[in-house]
């Protein structure tokens, strides 16, 4: 017998599809009348698959009071209110490790292309700017340079190790300091003082609201660099654009933004950030990866056994 399971919104396709196979698929998103919809599906419904940036909150949990698992497709749960679910005994799963890889080159690809320039050298050159304006004008190497890892998880060790084969050094600061090769710093201040590229990879939520501010940038100064591929609210974005626009800082690589996928215009005109529509774990092979891992935390949990990637 299959298990019905609710799926809060539309996302990776092989994943759904696979969902429809395996289980008795409500889709959330469809429903005319959510409300309704949930109190249809609260007598039988164990498991809620979720994916995208809506929240689910206390009283979506509530709605559904034989609920067991809340499965998360990716590695950020700050959109679950963790604390409702461990309240009500509901395990809650991410995706950890699936995406450990593809998230680390990007934000590898993101440091050497914002430190290089490579986009806008390619448009330089289709706009014909090479035969009129002559060479493109010089950048920065990475090699030599510190990078400071701000959230050394499992992503952050994937990105330290990729920053090696650049010839870069590398720091790192953690809620808590960990047994590895890197030069540990107290605080993000401190990160920055003592780092040429400053990489974001903490988790999102209130904890780590802003927490690359004015005070963290101006440490990293107008030769220092920043690269989010965290959340959007990790960085203040408005001071962020204001220190770009001023020179205060050299530039920045960005995969996150405040208000996805409402981009502020103002940063489409600057040469001195680098733009990516929120696709570090974009590769077909990865997101099947983590649905196929949010589908198994499921099965396990509904059948009585231990999830594999516990989170609450």
């Amino acid at each position: 017998m299959k298990h019905d399971v609710i799926l809060t919104a539309k996302g990776h396709a092989g994943t759904q599809k696979r969902m429809e196979q395996e289980f008795n698929l409500v889709k959330l998103w469809e429903q005319p009348d959510r409300a309704a919809a949930l109190k249809a599906a609260a007598p039988k419904v164990r498991a809620l698959a979720h994916t995208g940036h809506s929240k689910v909150d206390a009283a979506l949990m509530d709605a559904l009071p034989k609920l067991e698992i809340i499965a998360n497709f990716g590695v950020g749960v700050d959109q679950i209110d963790l604390d409702a679910a461990k309240a009500r005994g509901i395990v809650v799963t991410n995706t950890a490790n699936a995406l450990n890889d593809c998230v680390a080159d990007c934000a590898i690809a993101l440091v050497l292309n914002t430190l290089r320039k490579f986009p806008q050298a390619d448009k330089y050159l289709r706009a014909g700017r090479w035969k009129t304006d002559g060479t493109y004008p010089f950048t920065t190497s990475l090699g030599g340079k510190t990078l400071g890892i701000l959230g050394l998880g499992r992503i952050g060790e994937e990105i330290a190790n990729r920053a090696k084969a650049f010839k870069m050094k590398v720091r790192y600061h953690n809620r808590n300091r960990k047994d590895v090769p890197w030069t540990y710093d107290p605080d993000p201040v401190t990160l920055a003082k003592n780092s040429d590229v400053l990489v974001a990879i903490t988790p999102g939520g209130p904890e780590t609201d802003k927490l690359v501010n004015a005070a963290v940038l101006d440490a990293l100064g107008p030769q220092g660099y920043v690269v989010n591929v965290a959340r959007g609210s990790v960085v203040d974005q408005p001071v962020l654009l204001k220190y770009l626009q001023e020179g205060k800082i050299a530039g920045a690589g960005l995969d996150v933004y405040y208000d996805e996928p409402n981009v502020d215009p103002a940063f489409f005109g600057l040469d001195n950030v680098v733009l990516l529509p929120h696709m570090a774990s974009a590769t077909n092979e990865t997101r099947t990866a983590m649905g196929l891992l949010q589908i198994e935390n499921i099965q396990l949990k509904l059948d009585g056994e231990a999830v594999k990637t516990p989170v609450v």
